[in-house]
């Protein structure tokens, strides 16, 4: 009998992707509390969608009783920097408190493992309300896998291409809707990477849990100015754009790596791609030396970010 995994969150744009993906190897369970976002995602992906909430106990705790998962991807949240900074209680509700709900079921219920998607905002500096809430799920995690059986851990990595609230669907809705792309961060720099390559990092932790268990697993990554591929996007959709004002909580660079966190980070490889591997209050034998931010990080081609811009996704 196949193991069953459960993705809270799992009606979203990664959701979506890994389920496809695991499919064929695991019964797939997405829950999500947009029920016009499960039907889409039970349509698209041809795996069960249940109505859960996870800042609700009750309501996540039914999702679990009625699916019994073996493996838990924990993929709800609300990821919004702008929204978490003017509604931080439903940042703290959703990211924090439902995070404590699916690790505490996860160990009531004895499932197998638990995997938390995190975003490099979590890295140190901290700037804003979403990041916080999220390097609190992070250390929440790690402290969770010493607590029982289930094992816990992280993935942490930068913007997924093309997921809800990224930059190419509302630069292509603003062309859409005004002909025009505007932009609050043309100087600023973001890691990049794939929604196939996210959710291949997140099979990647599954299967090597033993190896990374209570830590936060990194890819290397390669980042973009983004005044670099709005010049493609803008070129491609044969418009112009502006520079308005920056968001509230948005800085200029991302972290992967913090400088509090190297000494308590290493450099590993895993299915022949370097990653890093933290964990908190942990230190390794040979720990990072600098940290990992994407001002210094090697930066994408222009033939890798055309990729990205015509490879808006149909699921």
């Amino acid at each position: 009998m196949m193991e069953k995994i459960l993705i809270t969150g799992g009606t979203g744009f990664l959701g979506r992707a890994l389920a496809i993906k695991l499919k064929s190897n695991y019964q797939v369970y997405l829950c999500g509390r947009n029920n016009t976002q499960n039907s889409f995602a039970q349509m698209t992906t041809g795996c069960q969608a249940i109505p859960a909430d996870i800042s609700s106990m009750e309501s996540i705790r039914d999702a679990f009783n009625q699916v019994k998962p073996d493996i838990v991807i924990h993929a709800g949240a609300t990821k919004f920097v702008d929204i978490s900074e003017r509604e931080p209680f439903e940042a703290i509700d959703i990211n924090v408190n439902g995070s404590a709900n699916v690790a505490r079921l996860a160990i009531d219920q004895g499932c197998k493992m638990v995997i938390g998607i995190s975003t490099d905002k979590a890295a140190p500096p901290i700037s804003n309300t979403y990041a916080l809430t999220k390097a609190l799920m992070e250390r929440l995690f790690s402290a969770s896998d010493t607590r029982s059986d289930t094992r816990f851990a992280c993935v942490r990595f930068g913007n997924i291409a093309w997921s809800s609230g990224s930059v190419f669907p509302i630069w292509k809705k603003m062309v859409q809707l005004n002909g025009k792309i505007q932009s609050t961060g043309p100087h600023m720099r973001r890691y990049l990477i794939s929604v196939e390559k996210a959710a291949d990092l997140v099979i990647r932790a599954i299967n090597h849990i033993d190896l990374i268990r209570g830590g936060i697993l990194i890819p290397d990554m390669k980042a973009v100015l983004i005044k670099d591929i709005l010049d493609l996007f803008a070129e491609q959709k044969h418009v112009s754009w502006e520079q308005i004002a920056a968001r509230p909580g948005e800085r200029v660079d991302e972290y992967l790596l913090g400088d509090s966190e190297l000494e308590y980070s290493e450099r590993i490889e895993l299915d022949g791609l370097v990653h890093y591997l933290f964990r908190p209050n942990r230190r390794p034998e040979h720990p990072v030396v600098d940290h990992l931010i994407s001002s210094s990080a090697p930066q994408f081609s222009k033939e890798e970010l055309l990729e990205f811009i015509n490879g808006e996704p149909t699921v």
